[in-house]
């Protein structure tokens, strides 16, 4: 995972901090190209509602929208009050007036410039919703303290503690997670964690269906079952995106030719790589390394 999320080059960022009280919407729209929106309880609890479903959240509860869809965050109880928003240095504050907030909400967003970054939320559910352990609240109080302050280094701090928590949130177990499809991952099975492991490191051996089921130890079919159980996508499209996210980031940040990264991921001929690459990128190798130079 952490090989993975640092391909993914990405940036958390703090947008909004939300101090409420009583009955509130507040609309967020679509998230722009290479943005993914996330949600923090604190302290009180609200709901967020898409066009397709409507999550409850609580204290201690974390939110990722991977696939950017337009969403209301709501609050339901309480007299309807009038709120003011205040910029500060690293985000704005956005706070009820004449009541003491009952609802302590961040909400910010991930942003990343790397095909390897799109890959990564591609593989997630449309929202992952978890229950933060110890740790991870740890971490959340830390970012709260922060934005107490919002003083000089805060961006940074934040950045870190964002990108910190996202990691926690995608390798939460399944009793933390909440209405949420089985996460790409499967780090909370053992097993799968272990081979998945392997195919992050090694991505240009062999990796075939029974040469996973065996280093599971499993037969084919009971590997097959709990894969597709446990991560909520086929083999060939967790190996596959792998393979790409490692390509991408070889062809931006090495010299290797074309064909050195083909072999690099796992693939014999370049031009079935070029294929492969343009089919889940939408982009051949040789034209995706050129913009990645032009747009450093």
């Amino acid at each position: 995972m952490s090989r993975l999320i640092r391909l993914a080059h990405l940036e958390g960022r703090l947008d909004v901090r939300c101090l409420m009280a009583g009955q509130f919407t507040l609309d967020h729209e679509a998230a722009p190209p290479g943005h993914v929106q996330f949600h923090l309880v604190m302290q009180g609890r609200c709901t967020v509602t898409t066009s397709t479903c409507t999550v409850e959240l609580g204290p201690g509860d974390f939110l990722l929208l991977p696939h950017g869809e337009a969403h209301t965050v709501t609050a339901a109880s309480g007299r309807r009050r009038r709120f003011e928003e205040r910029p500060g240095a690293t985000f704005t504050t956005r706070t009820t007036v004449g009541a003491d907030h009952e609802l302590d909400l961040f909400c910010g967003h991930y942003r990343f410039d790397s095909a390897a970054g799109a890959m990564l939320f591609r593989l997630l559910p449309t929202m992952v919703h978890v229950t933060m352990d110890r740790p991870a609240l740890t971490l959340a109080d830390v970012l709260r303290g922060e934005a107490d302050c919002d003083g000089p280094g805060t961006g940074a701090v934040v950045c870190s503690l964002c990108d910190a928590l996202l990691a926690m949130s995608l390798r939460s177990r399944p009793d933390q997670r909440l209405d949420t499809p089985a996460l790409w991952t499967a780090m909370g099975d053992d097993v799968l964690g272990r081979v998945i492991a392997q195919v992050v490191e090694r991505p240009g051996e062999s990796w075939t269906i029974d040469r996973m089921a065996t280093e599971a130890r499993m037969s084919r079919a009971t590997f097959l079952r709990r894969f597709t159980a446990r991560t909520g996508i086929t083999v060939a499209t967790l190996l596959t995106s792998i393979r790409m996210m490692v390509a991408a980031d070889l062809l931006t940040h090495s010299d290797l030719s074309v064909a050195r990264v083909a072999s690099e991921v796992g693939y014999r001929s370049e031009s079935a790589f070029a294929q492969a690459f343009r089919a889940t990128v939408g982009t051949p190798p040789a034209r995706f390394r050129k913009n990645a130079v032009t747009s450093r």
